[in-house]
Order: structure tokens, then sequence, then C-alpha cells
């Protein structure tokens, strides 16, 4: 989707909290409402997933203790530097015209982005144009010493699937100028890992070195898979009689066809049974896959099942399997 203006969402107003929200009643309140329109809970109901992206929208930002920083900054001082879509239309002009826009919407599908610069106070922006740290006081540059002054860096932040964390990809941003800037998304990138695209920042106002674009990066979960390091983690299900005599089962993979797997008979629940090398491939390994048992209890069992599990009662070890725990909870 296009980049965000700060200023004009109020990310606070849109999860229902105050801008005093701890990051604990922050995450309970997205939690709740990430359930109650997440598009599973809503199939065909274009107005709940417009809803839950908008409320995943903000909670990425006040989630991130830093971004939330410079979110409140942006908004204290009146929208600071703002930015907008390619071919958006917006204001010609003024203090908008000289520091925003830089940023448009980029990239295909997968991806969406968001994007703002560092807030700073009048000083330190005016500081940046003319080569001084603050009123009277020379740092840098043709007037000053040590050298030209490096321009500043740009924060930027884009979200992608879990799908092309794992895989990587080459993403564009494109620049209100036109100008379009590839970041490569390195295969394994993980949840709000930063991106350093050096040179590709602000200009330096005195000849110096230009600095940089640092991009944030967000995954979205995946309904099935976690991140474990390099491995990938999933939770199978197995039934009673599969744990306890032993089975063959399929267990999906990430982009791929299911793989098979043997229960060794009197598989326990939490067991993990290891695929190699169907985990994250990147530069510096393979990781696995850790398919992790789960052992389901039938909710309803008729009247012959019901009797058979009642003789199979009669007839196994009469051990207590908790008579361990209690003995170690006594010490």
């Amino acid at each position: 989707m296009a980049s965000q203006d700060w200023f004009d969402k109020d990310f606070y107003k849109v999860l229902g909290v105050k801008k005093d929200v701890t990051p604990a009643e922050l995450k309970k309140v997205y939690r709740k409402l990430a359930r109650q329109y997440h598009p599973d809970s809503n199939p065909g109901d274009a107005k709940a997933e417009a809803k839950f992206k908008e409320i995943s929208e903000a909670h990425s930002v006040l989630g991130d203790p830093e971004q939330r920083k410079e979110y409140d900054a942006v908004r204290a001082m009146g929208g600071g530097a703002r930015f907008t879509a390619p071919g958006a239309g917006g204001g010609q002009g003024g203090f908008e015209d000289v520091f925003g826009s830089m940023f448009g919407g980029g990239g295909g599908g997968r991806q969406s982005y968001s994007y703002q610069q560092t807030p700073q106070g009048y000083e330190d922006i005016l500081g940046g144009m003319f080569g001084q740290g603050g009123f009277g006081q020379t740092t840098g540059g043709f007037r000053g010493y040590g050298g030209p002054t490096p321009g500043r860096d740009i924060t930027a932040h884009t979200t992608i699937d879990f799908i092309t964390a794992t895989q990587g990809d080459t993403i564009s941003l494109q620049t209100s100028e036109g100008r379009t800037i590839k970041v490569k998304i390195p295969a394994g990138v993980s949840d709000g890992q930063k991106i350093r695209l050096r040179g590709k920042g602000q200009p330096s106002p005195d000849g110096g070195e230009p600095g940089d674009i640092v991009v944030t990066v967000s995954v979205r979960k995946h309904p099935v898979f976690e991140r474990d390091g390099l491995n990938l983690r999933v939770t199978v299900p197995v039934t009673f009689v599969e744990a306890a005599l032993g089975a063959t089962i399929e267990v999906p993979t990430l982009g791929g066809d299911p793989v098979k797997l043997r229960v060794a008979p009197g598989t326990p629940s939490g067991r993990v049974l290891r695929v190699k090398g169907r985990g994250v491939a990147t530069t510096k390994g393979t990781g696995d896959l850790l398919a992790v048992v789960q052992i389901v209890v039938p909710a309803h069992l008729g009247g012959e099942a019901k009797e058979a599990l009642e003789r199979f009662h009669e007839l196994e070890p009469k051990d207590n399997p908790r008579d361990e725990l209690i003995a170690r909870a006594r010490g």
C-alpha cells in the first residue's frame, strides 16, 4: 500500500487506547482486536479485513518503542516531515515541500510500507541544513572544522509476509521524484531487523558523504509455522492410538509438499520430530523443520469405544504418572 502520513493517522484512537498506555496494556488490546477482526474469523468481510489492516499498522508503530517515540515526536511537532504517495497531489512549498514527501508507495502485492524521518527539533533541522550543531555553534563543513558534515540518515519501515522473510526478495522503494531504490531482503531476515542502505539518505549540506536509509523490517505471523532461529517449528496433532501404537503421518512444509514422519510407539505429547534441511536456508546455513507432537483426545466417544477404553484401563499398567512430579515438588 502507499506510504502512511503519521500526522493524519491517530494510531491511539485506532486501537482505542490513551497516549500513556503501557506496552503490556497495548499488547493486550491489540490481541483482542486482532482476534475480533482477523480475516479468518470474518471470511469475505471486506470491512473487517480493512479494520484488521488498520489496527495491525497502528500496533506495528506503537508496539515498537523506537517507532512510538518517533511517532509521538512527529505528532507533537504538528506533522514534522510528511510523506505522500507519488501522484497523490498535495501542497507545494513551505515546510512540507522542503522536508517531506521523500518516499511514495513501493514494492509489490505482499509488502506494505511506511516511512518517517528521524524526529528533530527545529534547531537540529536548521543545523543539518547549514552544517551547525545549534545556534551560534559551528561543528564542521566549510565554515567549521573537522571536514564536511555527513548527510542525515532517514528511517523507513516495511512489512513483509512470512515466506518472503524466510526465502528473501528484492523490493522497491520509490521517491516522490520518481527515483526507485532497490532493497534486498536477505533470506532469514527476522522481525524487527534493520537493513542499512549506505549513501541513500539525505545529501550532505557541504559536500560530505550522504546519509543512509535504515529500513526496519516487520514480519507477519504465519498461521502454521514459527521461526526458531533458522529452524521452523510446527505443532502436529496425532491421535492417542497413533501415539500409543506408532504410525506414519504427514507433516506440512513451508512452500512445499508434505513430508512423511514416523511416530514411534509410545510417543508422548511434546516430543519433537526433526526433518533435516527443511527449515530456513541462508548463506550462513540451513535450519530444520521441528514437528512438535500434540496428542489429541477425542471430545466424544460412542458406547462401544467407551467400553473398549474402559477395558483398556483395566489392563494398562497401574503406575501413577504423577508420582514423580509430586515427589519432586515436595523436595
